[in-house]
């Protein structure tokens, strides 16, 4: 999604602008208790992506004291996880080691998006070039299998890649747009915009709403999301933290 910006480690809970039950409140949750089912390795607290997936874990719940040990099952023990959309307070035992502040953003009406004549499929064969590309640009995490999570485009000039996006996270009736990337020597030149918009007409095809998370701090791209149709939804904490060490 973005990369983290270390802060004080202080008490911080996202400001909710919807719903408290909507999937969008927990995206991953409801994305490896749905849609992405079959890439789900867990139980009934805690589900993790595989790693060379995604580094993102969904909670039934934070307030569910039975999800820590889970995470721990899960991760084993003195090992990162990045917990998405955290709120509450970590229990004995766990470390805070880094923390975002993000902003979830969701389409409007207006976001029907449009097919992109440059764009070009991405799979299998492009991975390389798309680890590439994420190297570049730092748009989030970006592993060896994130583009099985859905389709993904790019823009290819003299045999490169220089611009893609695809989709993420897909909670039940959502698609999240997601690894927006554009080489510097090709921006300002509206391949950012063309891409997003070709992968929400995709999804708007589905019959989903498209959505996407961003640094709080990048005002460029979030003028250019809001510009497109995009309007806040919610703020959003991304933590990453370090399990207990394990017994003596």
């Amino acid at each position: 999604m973005f990369e983290f910006t270390p802060r004080p480690a202080a008490a911080h809970h996202a400001q909710e602008a919807g719903p408290d039950t909507h999937v969008l409140d927990s995206p991953a949750w409801s994305a490896l208790t749905g849609e992405h089912a079959r890439f789900a390795e867990g139980d009934d607290f805690a589900k993790r992506y595989p790693e060379d997936v995604s580094p993102f874990v969904g909670v039934v719940a934070w307030d569910e004291p039975r999800i820590w040990a889970s995470l721990i099952e899960l991760f084993g023990h003195d090992a990162d996880v990045s917990l998405s959309h955290f709120a509450g307070e970590l229990p004995q035992g766990w470390t805070e080691t880094r923390r975002g502040d993000g902003v979830q953003l969701i389409a409007t009406d207006r976001v029907t998006g449009r097919p992109f004549d440059e764009a070009i499929e991405l799979g299998d064969d492009d991975v390389d070039d798309m680890l590439a590309i994420v190297a570049r640009n730092q748009p989030g995490p970006f592993r060896a299998r994130t583009h099985q999570l859905g389709r993904y485009v790019g823009v290819r000039r003299g045999g490169r890649l220089v611009a893609m996006a695809g989709e993420r996270l897909h909670p039940r009736g959502f698609t999240e747009i997601s690894a927006v990337s554009v080489d510097e020597d090709v921006r300002r030149q509206g391949l950012a915009s063309a891409l997003t918009l070709d992968i929400a007409y995709g999804i708007r095809q589905r019959g989903d709403v498209p959505f996407l998370h961003a640094s709080a701090a990048n005002t460029g791209a979030l003028a250019t999301y809001e510009s497109l149709g995009f309007r806040l939804r919610r703020t959003v904490t991304f933590l990453q933290a370090r399990t207990p060490a394990a017994a003596a």
